[in-house]
């Protein structure tokens, strides 16, 4: 299965990934995983050896439903999706932070490394030392506020989320939403349905946006909108560590 995952996330056409990114700080990457792949990941949620933590959201006022992080080592299939996407991510990742930083001498040479596994070295080397994948489950009048997946210091700018459920078969409602807040202007919202296998690349915390006289920051943030029937189940591929 890791090989022919990985020749599905080769075939991806990141060019186009890339250009979308920077237009509006978001992308599909469908289609992706195999039905009987979101099947089986769904399925973990189940066990409960397999994941570090669970969160209620009402508790902390992030919403309803629930999330949990998984445990290292991770499954297989989610360490191959973190692993391949962040290495194709990371050339995005270095070009927006030259974008953000406008005199080349402020920004450090590969401050993003190529690899999943040196970037993560940075990670533990600031006290992050948790893994961030997640699969996240909402029931019917589910949802979850706008929000940004930081954990530390260390952070890196992209994040992917994937449908694991058929949306207006397995539920209702439950949009991907993004919302971005431009210096002095009005926030804009995208709504998304996710179909199942596809996902999504956006931007973690901000994105770079041309202006006048040169790039600024887009401070963006995501949520899901209330399910109004059924069960809504994703995954969550963050590139960081946490504390």
């Amino acid at each position: 299965m890791s090989n022919d995952l990985i020749a599905r996330i080769e075939r991806i056409e990141w060019r186009t990934v890339e250009t979308s990114l920077d237009a509006q700080g978001f992308a599909p990457i469908s289609p992706l995983l195999k039905a009987d792949e979101c099947r089986g990941l769904a399925a973990l949620y189940q066990d409960d050896a397999r994941f570090r933590s669970r969160i209620q959201m009402e508790r902390f006022r992030f919403g309803a439903g629930e999330y949990k992080y998984f445990a290292a080592p991770l499954p297989p299939i989610v360490q191959t999706l973190r692993t391949e996407l962040y290495a194709h991510l990371a050339p995005i990742a270095n070009r927006w932070s030259v974008r953000l930083k406008p005199d080349p001498t402020t920004v450090e040479k590969g401050r993003f490394p190529e690899t999943l596994d040196a970037f993560l070295a940075t990670c533990h080397k600031a006290g992050q030392r948790r893994p961030t994948p997640l699969l996240l489950s909402y029931g019917e009048g589910g949802y979850n506020c706008l929000h940004q997946d930081i954990y530390g210091d260390v952070a890196f700018p992209l994040q992917v989320v994937f449908a694991l459920g058929r949306p207006g078969v397995d539920y209702t409602g439950g949009e991907f939403l993004l919302v971005e807040q431009r210096p002095r202007a009005q926030s804009r919202g995208h709504a998304m349905a996710i179909e199942q296998g596809d996902g999504v690349v956006f931007s973690t915390r901000e994105r770079p946006a041309a202006g006048a006289r040169g790039a600024y920051r887009v401070v963006m943030r995501h949520g899901i909108s209330t399910v109004t029937s059924g069960a809504r189940m994703s995954l969550g591929i963050i590139f960081h560590d946490g504390k």
